[in-house]
């Protein structure tokens, strides 16, 4: 059992419109989770000062998992404005061990521990047990990230898979595809697989018919509206999203060999209820030419867990603890800086 005599440990993921926090009190029991938006605060400092003094706790070990690529001290979120010193950070919040980690590498990290009715089974494959898993998951923007078995153990992959250019896979898609060309000089997948991408799909399917839309719905809008049933043009705004999806799992699935199968997180998703399982996700999926056999034969799974990332970063953080005696705890504070960066969190299989 873990050590938890230094008190409750604080949990947070961070992504570029949310925040949620949690106190760990024991191994996976959580208390006092807590949203907060990010554009609330002016700082992250902020953000978990006002969490902490709402809960009357101070808490000496924090891991912290953020929608950003994490490499050195110094973080600068990709889809907010927050940036700061883990170092600085850690000083101010009078922490010892403050880490930082990507948020789906903490995804990545809980998929071993999630339930069979904490997933939901999109079309057919079965995992085999040593393959690796990869992970896919479209908010805010899109993250990526996967498990390889190493030594017994599982090894999270640190990976900004999101921001690879777009590929098209149909005749509406590139026509979409042109359409952020006239905007970005580089389109990445997550230009459309991601929340603020489906409305930029609705926004590319409508000009190229020469068609004036609202431009003020919200991504949530427009999956209310198609979903409702009562707006063509967002019905296949959705569609397109679903299959773009489709072509990225597929992509990460040929890449990592991910027999294990390929995880959708993420908020959007979710949010789709029943009507995912019957998207063009899973068609798309399944058509990879002449490797459309080798992806039909790899589940896919919707993670409908809580708060998966917390549960990864929690192990991530208790995995650092443990590897550190009671002699080098003294000395925490001194390290955090390099310690907030190791390559990768470990989960026993």
């Amino acid at each position: 059992m873990h050590n938890y005599i230094d008190g409750p440990r604080l949990l947070a993921d961070i992504g570029g419109t949310n925040a949620r926090f949690a106190l760990e009190t024991g191994p996976g029991a959580m208390a006092a989770i807590m949203t907060l938006a990010c554009a609330d605060y002016p700082r992250f400092q902020d953000a978990v000062h006002a969490y902490l003094a709402s809960c009357g706790e101070q808490v000496a070990h924090a891991v912290i998992a953020i929608a950003n690529p994490v490499d050195g001290d110094a973080i600068r979120m990709t889809n907010h404005h927050w940036a700061f010193s883990i170092e600085a950070a850690r000083a101010e919040l009078q922490l010892a061990t403050l880490l930082v980690v990507n948020d789906f590498t903490a995804l990545a990290m809980a998929l071993p521990a999630l339930r069979s009715f904490e997933l939901s089974k999109v079309g057919g494959g079965e995992a085999r047990p040593d393959g690796a898993i990869g992970l896919v998951g479209a908010g805010t923007g899109l993250g990526v990230s996967g498990l390889v078995a190493v030594d017994g153990r599982w090894a999270a992959l640190h990976s900004e898979g999101g921001h690879v250019a777009f590929s098209p896979s149909d005749e509406r898609e590139v026509a979409v595809l042109r359409y952020g060309w006239q905007r970005y000089e580089h389109v990445s997948a997550e230009r459309f697989v991601s929340g603020p991408g489906i409305a930029l799909i609705r926004e590319a399917i409508a000009a190229s018919r020469a068609e004036t839309v609202d431009l003020s719905l919200s991504p949530a809008d427009i999956v209310a509206r198609a979903l409702g049933g009562g707006d063509p043009l967002c019905r296949e705004a959705i569609d397109c999203f679903c299959g773009m999806l489709g072509t990225v799992a597929a992509n990460l699935a040929v890449t990592l060999g991910a027999h294990g199968g390929i995880h959708i997180g993420g908020g959007v998703v979710p949010r789709l209820g029943d009507y995912f399982a019957a998207s063009p996700f899973r068609a798309r999926f399944e058509n990879k030419g002449r490797f459309s056999a080798f992806t039909a034969r790899i589940p896919t799974w919707v993670i409908t867990a809580a708060n998966p990332a917390l549960t990864g970063a929690s192990a991530i953080l208790a995995a650092h603890l443990e590897r550190e005696a009671p002699p080098t705890r003294a000395v925490r504070a001194s390290r955090s800086r390099t310690l907030s960066t190791e390559p990768f969190g470990h989960a026993q299989r």
